[in-house]
């Protein structure tokens, strides 16, 4: 009889790793706060003095937009629309901000045993005897 992932160790220690795996991820996970400072007057980018807002990037994506319905196979349409689409979504992902929420030690120390000690029977039980 083979174990989990055909190697001969135990398919209880990776079921049981699997699991506390998963629980310790889940609780590092759900005590991660995320907070965005986004709205159409936020500076999404400083250059020297003066910060460009993502209602100024919605200019240059207005008139692609409108080269690329006037004639499709323009490509500056092309480059102004995609050009602002990915400097509003960097933007975006660049104002998040992430916090952990305030717990005690003893919370913490259950956080990590159960993630860390999950990887290492999960691992364990893949590795032949």
């Amino acid at each position: 009889m083979r174990g989990a992932g055909g190697t001969s160790g135990g398919a209880g220690q990776f079921f049981i790793g699997l699991i506390m795996l998963c629980g310790g991820v889940y609780l590092l996970l759900n005590s991660i706060t995320i907070y965005a400072h986004y709205g159409f007057g936020a500076r999404l980018y400083s250059f020297g003095n003066v910060g460009v807002t993502s209602g100024m990037i919605m200019i240059p994506f207005m008139f692609g937009v409108g080269f690329i319905f006037y004639n499709a196979k323009n490509w500056l349409g092309w480059l102004l629309a995609g050009g602002s689409l990915v400097a509003l979504i960097f933007g975006v992902i660049s104002s998040i901000q992430f916090t952990f929420r305030s717990m005690s030690a003893f919370d913490l120390i259950v956080i990590l045993v159960l993630a860390v000690g999950g990887l290492g029977l999960f691992l364990r039980s893949l590795k032949s005897l």
